[in-house]
């Protein structure tokens, strides 16, 4: 398994308990092929340029080692999700 680390960003207008749930199905996804680690939520920031119209997002990162198979239905998961304006998966260095 590889290590991994993911940041996407969570629509600035729901509430903590709803971003907890986007961060919850995320974890859900990793968890079908692979651990979490750690998960940090950064809390809501101002974007450096507008996504959809927002301004601001909910910042959240999550650490973990999986399979690359997993790789794919993440970034559709990103994709397909209203409430998650962007996001990104990166390979660390072990």
């Amino acid at each position: 398994m590889n290590s991994y680390e993911t940041m996407f960003i969570v629509n600035p207008n729901l509430t903590e308990e709803e971003n907890d749930a986007e961060i919850a199905r995320i974890q859900a996804v990793i968890e079908e092929a692979g651990e979490v680690g750690s998960v940090d939520k950064w809390g809501k920031k101002k974007l450096a340029y507008p996504i959809m119209k927002f301004e601001e997002g909910y910042f959240n990162i999550i650490d973990f080692k999986a399979e690359t198979k997993i790789l794919a239905e993440l970034d559709h998961v990103f994709k397909v999700t209203e409430n998650i304006l962007r996001g990104i998966y990166v390979r660390k260095e072990d």
